[in-house]
């Protein structure tokens, strides 16, 4: 397996990712691109990398710019101005992680054609420039306000009393900025940037959000929850439970009233009842839903775990961005209306953690459990067998060892019995 997983590179600092690695990404890179603006979330080990990888774009003769700490939708901005960006982060993943997404001027991330060109350099060492055709880093700045006023001019005012959870992430000073600068009576919480995550885990899932939670319940309003860097949002209605990045995909494609679009082939079917028809799927990763609404021209995509992108700005995912979006569409309703007026199918989603040196042997064994399974076999991304009544999917994760599993069937009944057996087949695999 190379160093890129579905989300650029990533993994344990001091074991998977270190300085040495930094410097190398940062002369691959620089071998290939002249000019580069370089961003970090708030991660204990975000210095050392952005450093490592500076060090790098000076030694291959490329021009640096130090971003300082902006969310990845901000530093995905401020590429446009270079001839990429890259931002140092590893999202919603624990504080001992970190690593290094990549983007091109549009805010898209490096593609599979880009991804291997940098590894090959990685591998080869990239080029060394002669001492007279190296740069002298410098700041970049602007970035975040550059970026609140272009979310201010597509989205426009929007006035509603919200609960912002930044969850000590990157958007701690910037995102409620933006709401207040929208018109929005916002409630911050976790808006310190704090690279241990203190608050809550930097994941914006159900579990992590109890204190949202609780607080839009007795408010009686909306809540909206980012991640560590900024480029996933989820919500929170006003009887404090938990919106889906599954659920929102499905309020976004309904309130924006789209023909077409873009999401992973674990997200919900509901999709296809909205649109009307088949939407394009993708393997899971933000990237690839990104490369087919590019490649095709659709006006929105995302993926269930919280990601949207709007190619209106870029094709870069914006929590912030989708936060504002989300508002202005209800135009005033409650969100717990809105949500509750769409079709719904029951869905379970699990994991399961697993040895990553057996990866390889995990992969086999999963497509030999998976394919026994009476049904339509698709392998898109992973092993994804529709029933007619429902569908399974089991893939290995492409930023953790572990493998994900989602199920999802028109009742819970039919539900319980294929994820019972989707669970089944996982563990014999694993054994």
């Amino acid at each position: 397996m190379g160093l890129f997983g579905s989300s650029g590179i990533r993994g344990l600092i001091g074991k998977d990712i270190d300085a040495e690695l930094g410097v190398r990404i940062g002369r691959a890179v620089g071998s290939i691109s002249g000019t580069v603006v370089v961003g970090k979330d708030p991660r204990t080990s975000g210095d050392l990398l952005v450093n490592a990888l500076i060090a790098g774009l000076i030694e291959a003769g490329a021009e640096p710019y130090r971003a300082g700490m902006v969310p990845t939708p901000t530093l995905a901005c401020a590429a446009s101005h270079f001839d990429c960006g890259l931002m140092v982060t590893a999202s919603h993943n624990p504080p001992e992680y970190n690593g290094v997404k990549m983007w091109n001027q549009d805010g898209s991330a490096f593609d599979g054609e880009q991804t291997e060109e940098v590894e090959r350099l990685i591998a080869e060492g990239g080029r060394k420039a002669p001492w007279n055709e190296m740069f002298s880093e410098r700041p970049w700045e602007g970035a975040i306000d550059e970026h609140i006023l272009t979310i201010m001019e597509e989205v426009g005012p929007v006035e509603r009393s919200i609960v912002l959870d930044c969850g000590c992430g990157a958007t701690g000073p910037i995102s409620p900025r933006l709401f207040q600068d929208l018109g929005c009576d916002i409630v911050a919480l976790n808006a310190n940037p704090d690279g241990r995550f203190p608050g809550r885990p930097s994941e914006p899932s159900e579990a992590n959000l109890g204190d949202l939670m609780s607080l839009c319940r007795s408010k009686g309003v909306v809540g909206i929850a980012h991640d560590g860097d900024g480029d996933r949002m989820v919500a929170v209605d006003e009887d404090g439970r938990y919106v889906s990045g599954d659920r929102l995909l499905a309020l976004f494609a309904s309130l924006l009233q789209v023909k077409d679009m873009a999401a992973p082939v674990d997200a919900s079917m509901v999709l296809d009842d909205i649109v009307g028809r088949p939407i394009v799927r993708t393997k899971v990763g933000d990237m690839f839903v990104s490369e087919a609404l590019k490649k095709k021209g659709l006006p929105f995509g995302g993926e269930p775990s919280g990601t949207f992108i709007f190619p209106s700005v870029n094709y870069c995912p914006d929590g912030m961005l989708a936060g504002a979006y989300l508002l202005k569409l209800l135009g005033g309703r409650p969100l717990k209306n809105v949500v509750g007026s769409l079709p719904a199918y029951p869905s379970v989603r699990d994991s399961f953690s697993f040895d990553p040196l057996v990866r390889k042997k995990v992969q086999d064994r999963l497509a030999e459990e998976m394919s026994s399974i009476e049904g339509d076999l698709t392998t898109v991304d992973g092993f994804r067998v529709d029933l007619g009544h429902g569908w399974i999917l089991v893939r290995l994760s492409g930023t953790e060892p572990k493998v994900r599993l989602t199920a999802e069937a028109r009742n819970q009944k039919d539900l319980d019995e294929i994820a019972e057996l989707a669970r089944a087949r996982v563990r014999k695999a694993l054994c």
